[in-house]
């Protein structure tokens, strides 16, 4: 692995990749990703490692960069994975196979969520390196570790049923627990580098600034390699979904949609014309179009919410208007989240008021 890449030479994907277009964007890979155990170049000192997730994104992209020093070859760490006996599997083969004697040098997580540094303490503890994050993510992350709980609090109780959870569906995620994250996420480091909007890290020669987005993180860090034209984006841009929007017990009047909608902007202040590596989906470029049609999606959400308010509704009831599918028992939490995070949207904008009837929350349009 060449750890000084040329930042002035445009990168060639391999003549075997056959770019395809979609809905604006282009994948100049072609739908072709790295095998199981495996790593696949997709920029000059940049490879890809893609390991598997259970739940409906079944997978995970995490990103290595070339970082050697006079100790040898060495590559930062993008992203992990959750604490799985597949994910651990996956690096096993990685680090015993094409990198074979490459030691982690820095280990990166892009936020919070357990796909992404559910094996950082692990990867940590293994090959000696320092955890980089953002303040925000790893307090966050140290919060739900901590939190040993196995019953659920009765915060969280009232919480669900505000929403409009029945019965039934406050007793079904009961019985699943409380500490579902510390399962999946190994022991992180006591302590960890904190890295904040506008930093640089200098990873193998390569300067990369850190932006900092929010709305599906609190504190989400994607890096920059203007020169290279690269942006590793983790969950803050995805090609083919939205990121997941939400808004929780912990902090009920934030407004999560509307941080959302700012890092946007944010972002499409960036070149329109980078190469994109997102957490989950193929790398693609057409970052603007992307952000514009994430930005379009949601706020033409937000309209149809409002036209379908009336006199009142609880979050359950909104489901219909917000997701293209029938929401099961596992995903009712993620998506009770989101149906709060764009009523809290409508409330911020004068567009929505709620009232509370028997604990229960009806959003009406105004």
């Amino acid at each position: 692995m060449s750890s000084k890449p040329n930042p002035d030479a445009a990168y060639v994907p391999d003549e075997s990749f056959v770019p395809t277009s979609h809905k604006g964007l282009t994948y100049p890979f072609g739908g072709a990703e790295p095998a199981s155990g495996d790593v696949m170049s997709v920029a000059p000192g940049i490879n890809w490692v893609r390991l598997h997730i259970p739940g409906p994104l079944k997978h995970v992209n995490c990103w290595l960069i070339d970082d050697a020093d006079d100790r040898g070859d060495g590559v930062a760490l993008v992203d992990t994975g959750m604490n799985t006996s597949d994910a651990r599997d996956g690096w096993k083969a990685v680090f015993k196979g094409p990198l074979a004697g490459v030691r982690v040098t820095k280990m990166i997580g892009t936020h919070m969520h357990p796909d992404h540094i559910g094996l950082a303490g692990w990867m940590c503890d293994h090959h000696a390196a320092p955890l980089l994050m953002t303040r925000g993510e790893w307090l966050t992350a140290q919060m739900l570790v901590a939190d040993a709980r196995d019953s659920v609090p009765d915060e969280v109780t009232a919480f669900r049923i505000g929403c409009g959870w029945n019965e039934e569906q406050v007793a079904h995620a009961a019985a699943r627990g409380w500490s579902g994250f510390r399962r999946i996420v190994s022991p992180l480091p006591l302590s960890y580098t904190r890295i904040k909007d506008g930093d640089t890290l200098t990873l193998g020669g390569t300067d990369w600034r850190v932006v900092v987005g929010s709305g599906h993180s609190p504190e989400h860090a994607c890096l920059l390699d203007e020169t290279g034209g690269v942006l590793i984006a983790g969950d803050q841009v995805l090609p083919r979904i939205s990121p997941n929007v939400s808004l929780g017990v912990t902090e009920p009047n934030a407004d999560p949609l509307g941080e959302w909608f700012a890092s946007i902007a944010k972002l499409k202040t960036l070149p329109a014309d980078l190469l994109v590596l997102p957490g989950h989906g193929d790398p693609f470029t057409g970052l603007h179009a992307r952000l514009d049609a994430m930005d379009r999606e949601h706020r033409d959400r937000l309209n149809e919410l409002h036209a379908f308010l009336g006199e009142g509704k609880r979050a359950v009831d909104v489901f219909g208007r917000l997701f293209r599918r029938a929401i099961g028992p596992d995903m009712l939490g993620m998506a009770t989240g989101e149906a709060l995070a764009h009523l809290r949207r409508l409330e911020v904008e004068g567009r929505a008021a709620k009232d509370v009837r028997d604990g229960v929350w009806w959003y009406r349009a105004v």
